[in-house]
């Protein structure tokens, strides 16, 4: 009998935002300070935006 609930689910983009946020925690808690806006945007790879 198969099984409504035994579902292969994978999403890249879930997995990916989940890495971001799951990095961001992990250096949250490891600070002895707030991150700075700097900080956040070198965890995730962006930077300012240039014209």
């Amino acid at each position: 009998m198969h099984d409504q609930f035994d579902v292969t689910l994978e999403d890249g983009d879930l997995l990916g935002e989940v890495e971001l946020t799951t990095t961001l925690i992990i250096a949250a808690s490891e600070a002895d300070e707030h991150l700075t806006q700097a900080e956040i945007d070198h965890l995730l790879g962006v930077g300012p935006h240039r014209d």
